[in-house]
């Protein structure tokens, strides 16, 4: 299993999340099913199958959460080297073909948002920058092809 990186306030709402579903979700599902078996036959019943559905699916998110927050390793910034790129790290790239600077935070997969220049480190370009250092050229292998970005600061 790959390890799974979170910050503090990822973890933290990992576990706000799960609080939720099981404190409420879970009792919202279950009433569901509940009034479904009140309308009689099983067999042919689609509301009953519907809140089975959706109580599997609550479950599996569940399973998962719980999952992800046990096998978790948590990025503090106090253990974060920026000598080179790690995640945690924060990266300010010139991108030689587009002549603009760009800016990345490298996390794990569960808390990127690369449209706010979150992104994870199995991402391409999350991943061909680790381990490089300031005023390296990095280039990164895309479906659209390659891209050369020149690593200015490192920060956290």
């Amino acid at each position: 299993m790959a390890e799974n990186y979170l910050t503090p306030e990822g973890k933290k709402q990992l576990e706000e999340k799960l609080h939720y579903l099981k404190t409420v979700k879970r009792p919202e599902v279950v009433k569901k099913i509940g009034i479904a078996r009140e309308y009689g036959d099983l067999s042919e019943n689609a509301e009953y199958d519907a809140a089975k559905e959706e109580q599997a699916i609550l479950e599996s998110q569940i399973a998962d959460i719980e999952s992800t927050l046990l096998n978790a390793v948590i990025i503090k910034k106090s253990n974060i080297d920026t000598s080179k790129v790690s995640i945690g790290t924060k990266v300010k790239l010139y991108d030689l073909e587009f002549d603009e600077e760009v800016e990345y935070k490298i996390i794990g997969s569960d808390e990127s948002d690369p449209k706010n220049g979150i992104i994870s480190n199995v991402s391409p370009v999350g991943s061909a920058l680790l381990g490089h250092k300031v005023d390296d050229i990095v280039t990164v292998k895309t479906p659209n092809g390659e891209i050369k970005f020149k690593i200015l600061s490192i920060s956290v």
